[in-house]
């Protein structure tokens, strides 16, 4: 008898081993695919120049209160630096959440997190030329701290979570998920006016190379708005 009993006790327990084993893989076949946000897909739709930027050289930079992921406030018109460079961005994803419906089909939507890296990498070169980097997106503070964070991101991020620096200078946006979404532009400010303005922006992973060869060739005590 105990040894029966043994037996049924065995078999009970490698049972169960196997039904961890297949729920563990279930589990995993339902979580959804990790997303590379680092590399852009070959076929993405190439954004057009609309005009929708055209008056932005020359303006003043508007004195708003931007909430920066260094929990403090950022105007952007009184920056000491002798440039500013605010690189406007839609959304950044995260590894773990599948891209909102249709977002690679949206031209200039897909490659937010490549082009920060690209600025990352390049913050020490744009600083030594006087420029101050900044990103900027619509996005909470709180979401911009996870994607700071994650990816090791010196230079702070500023949010317009309510639009105000967006309607201020009539920045594009577009729309998707109940989210307004700016579209992804440059600004140099210098004296605190736009000097400079990139839109549309692409590719996006070879933007903050773009970005420091126009800072190279136009020094700023020489600098013009063109």
């Amino acid at each position: 008898m105990k040894d029966r009993a043994r037996r049924s006790f065995l078999q009970a327990m490698t049972g169960l081993g196997a039904g961890a084993v297949l729920a563990g893989r279930d589990a995993a076949a339902q979580a959804p695919p990790k997303v590379d946000l680092f590399n852009l897909p070959k076929d993405l739709p190439v954004p057009q120049d609309d005009g929708a930027c055209n008056h932005l050289p020359g303006l003043a930079v508007p004195k708003i209160a931007l909430r920066s992921t260094k929990g403090r406030l950022v105007d952007l018109s009184a920056v000491g630096a002798p440039r500013v460079v605010l690189y406007c961005y839609p959304r950044t994803g995260k590894p773990d959440e599948p891209l909102l419906p249709g977002w690679d089909a949206i031209p200039g939507a897909r490659g937010c997190t490549p082009e920060t890296c690209g600025f990352r990498d390049h913050h020490q070169d744009l600083q030594k030329l006087g420029a101050e980097v900044f990103g900027f997106s619509t996005q909470t503070t709180d979401y911009q701290k996870e994607m700071v964070e994650r990816l090791h991101v010196p230079f702070e991020v500023l949010s317009d979570a309510d639009l105000a620096f967006v309607h201020a200078l009539r920045l594009p946006t577009f729309d998707i998920a109940g989210m307004t979404l700016v579209k992804r532009l440059t600004l140099v400010i210098s004296g605190g006016r736009v000097e400079k303005v990139f839109y549309p922006v692409f590719p996006p992973d070879k933007h903050a190379d773009e970005v420091l060869g126009w800072l190279r060739s136009h020094p700023a005590s020489t600098a013009s708005r063109d």
